[in-house]
């Protein structure tokens, strides 16, 4: 992999302003000064299924990645023509494993008989804030169709991220992938064919649940993941992560299954889930 384009993503660092749709009182970029004493991002707001507003100028949307996506290589595979990887911060979120994912029964990677089903998600918490990866995609109609498509069962939120260095507010929206509720995913966008499709034909009732552990695999890539990243994305994930019981955090989790991050993927996943 080559060596990025620094003049490229300058140019998209100006290019992806605050949403036309967002509130009036934030639709400028602050001032420098303004943003440092204050740090108070733009607030967020639920997305349509058309991802209204989230496009810049030049057709470019970004996206905010809390688990697998903070590995540029996993972000690269799914996204081949991102541009501008790099890291924030996002203020007012913490991370949660807290729902069951159907890629993981399809690739034969969730223990049902154990609970390890569970994929990650965001959710609102005040006072929290996380390490995250941000990089910019295509945001044509397409693209977003194949964004939904992957992150089915996702409520997608409009965030403001923070610069990683200064914690200012980048003064721009990024999507990011939060909790949401069964009732509102099967009113939305999982009709009952749908559902039995993705969900019912493993046996799964609800998918936005408490009941759940991390799924092992999925897990063990996640840490990999934050730890290539650097220092403070790995201690965030590890400090920063919790359990649907939100209390034990993931490095408590570990540390009382430390096996789980000697356990390799499948042969048939190991380049998809190796950090």
């Amino acid at each position: 992999m080559g060596a990025p384009d620094r003049s490229a993503d300058a140019q998209v660092e100006d290019a992806v302003p605050l949403s036309a749709g967002a509130p009036a009182s934030i639709a400028g970029l602050r001032s420098t000064a303004e943003a440092a004493e204050n740090a108070i991002p733009a607030e967020p707001f639920e997305l349509d299924d058309d991802f209204s507003g989230l496009a810049c100028a030049e057709g470019l949307m970004t996206v905010a990645g809390f688990g697998s996506l903070l590995s540029e290589t996993s972000a690269r595979s799914t996204f081949p023509q991102l541009r501008n990887f790099r890291q924030g911060r996002l203020r007012g979120w913490r991370r949660v494993f807290a729902h069951q994912c159907d890629i993981f029964f399809a690739r034969g990677i969730a223990r049902p008989e154990t609970r390890e089903v569970s994929s990650l998600s965001v959710e609102e918490h005040p006072g929290s804030e996380i390490v995250v990866s941000l990089f910019e995609v295509e945001a044509s109609p397409s693209s977003v169709a194949a964004f939904i498509e992957r992150e089915h069962e996702f409520r997608f939120m409009a965030v403001e991220p923070l610069h990683f260095d200064s914690g200012t507010p980048l003064g721009r929206f990024a999507v990011v992938c939060a909790r949401w509720d069964d009732d509102s995913y099967r009113r939305r966008r999982c009709p009952p064919h749908e559902w039995q499709r993705r969900y019912g034909k493993h046996g799964v009732e609800r998918i936005w649940t408490d009941g759940v552990l991390p799924c092992r695999v999925y897990l063990r890539h996640c840490v990999l993941a934050a730890q290539r990243l650097g220092s403070a994305a790995f201690e965030s994930f590890l400090d920063e992560t919790y359990l649907a019981d939100r209390a034990t955090t993931v490095r408590q989790h570990l540390a009382a299954n430390p096996e789980i991050l000697q356990e390799l993927p499948p042969p048939s996943l190991i380049g998809r889930y190796s950090g």
